[in-house]
Formats: C-alpha cells, sequence, structure tokens
C-alpha cells in the first residue's frame, strides 16, 4: 500500500471508530512501524485532521468528536463485497438483525453511480457462499430479539426445550453466538438470577420489558 492510499485508510480507520486505539494497534494493522504510524499520524494532523490522543484505559488516537468526514465513497468491489457477505448472512438465517442488514444493504446500493451499480451486479453474479441455512426464526421474534440487544432491553420470552416442553422466561441478552447452524443467544435469565444460553430458533414468541426491569 503506498503511503498516500495509507494515510486515507487511516483516516477512513478512525473515523470508523471513533474511540481511541493505540498507535501500535494501527501500525499492526497496516504493517509498518511504530515509528511510521507516528510520522502518518502527524502527517494527518498537518493536513488538517483534528487526530487527538488520550492517555489511560480506553484512550489512544481518535478524531474529535465535533468533526466530520464527507460521506464514505464505496467501490463497486467494496460494495460487492459488502451486499454478498450481507446476503450470505441473511440467507443463512444466523443474524437475527435483518431488517437492520437490508436497510444498510439499501443505502450501499443507493449511493453507488449507475456505472458502479452495473459493476455492482455483474460482481454479484460471480460471488457464491454454500452454507447450511439456520432453522427459520419468526420476523416477528427477530424484530424484538434485535431491539432487544441494541437497545440493551429486557424480554419476555416463550420458549421451547428440546423435548417440546414451551415455558415462558424473564431474560437479558448479554451475547450473541452466530454458528454456522444456529443462533444461541447468551443471557441472564431474570427469574432465576442465573446465566443461560438460549437457541434463538426456540424462541417461539418474544415481548420487550420496561429497561428498568430488576431481577427479583
Amino acid at each position: 500500500m503506498r503511503r498516500t492510499e495509507r494515510l486515507f485508510a487511516i483516516a477512513e480507520c478512525l473515523r470508523g471508530r471513533r474511540t481511541g486505539v493505540t498507535a501500535q494497534t494501527l501500525a499492526d494493522r497496516f504493517g509498518v512501524t511504530l515509528r511510521t504510524m507516528y510520522r502518518d499520524l502527524d502527517s494527518l494532523r498537518s493536513a488538517a485532521l483534528p487526530v487527538a490522543s488520550e492517555r489511560g484505559r480506553g484512550g489512544g488516537f481518535a478524531l474529535e468528536r465535533s468533526y466530520s468526514l464527507p460521506p464514505v465513497n464505496l467501490s463497486a468491489r467494496e460494495a460487492a463485497l459488502l451486499l454478498a457477505v450481507a446476503g450470505w448472512a441473511r440467507d443463512l438465517r444466523v443474524i437475527p438483525f435483518v431488517s437492520t442488514l437490508e436497510s444498510a444493504s439499501d443505502k450501499v446500493r443507493s449511493a453507488l453511480s449507475l456505472s458502479s451499480q452495473r459493476a455492482l451486479l455483474e460482481h454479484l453474479e460471480t460471488l457464491k457462499f454454500v452454507g447450511v441455512p439456520a432453522p427459520t426464526v419468526s420476523p416477528a421474534v427477530r424484530r424484538v430479539i434485535e431491539r432487544a440487544w441494541f437497545e440493551a432491553r429486557p424480554l419476555a420470552i416463550r420458549y421451547a426445550s428440546a423435548d417440546h416442553i414451551v415455558t415462558k422466561r424473564r431474560i437479558r441478552i448479554r451475547t450473541i453466538l452466530m454458528d454456522r447452524g444456529e443462533t444461541r443467544l447468551n443471557a441472564t435469565d431474570l427469574d432465576k438470577g442465573e446465566e443461560r444460553q438460549f437457541l434463538l430458533a426456540r424462541i417461539e414468541a418474544a415481548e420487550l420489558l420496561p429497561l428498568d426491569l430488576a431481577p427479583p
């Protein structure tokens, strides 16, 4: 990667994070020495990019919060890859955030010029993924799971065990594990006060609960 390309890439990396990242992390990502990375960061400052640095935990280099860059211009190659991977995740039914994924994909397509959209279609025709789809999940359940995770909301679910016994649970999602064949929710059972894992495909119904709900 030429230095000019690397400087643009570093700027995009900082723009995408807006949280502190160490110079060593940036050096490792772009395959340069720590000394070279410090020179690159100084060059970005000289070009009027407001790169700030903070010490301590969670610190590092970041763009000032008041600063915004122009919209990102994606090449047909970059857009094709993003949309292909998004379509793969959607078709395998692994990721629960389908509506957000489709909305983001539409924005990527709409940002492309007419010629880039034609090139995009040609690229997508030659890029295929093969996998085992996860079990089907109700769109209504997916929407609630998505909101609960993004908004850190507790939720009530109707859950079927392996022997088809259905119980009602109140949970708070901690992490989401997406495997090739199924999606697992690592969550706190608010009624029992213990950590449990739930298969997304076994959730028959879901409902958001008040944000301030506390376990008994």
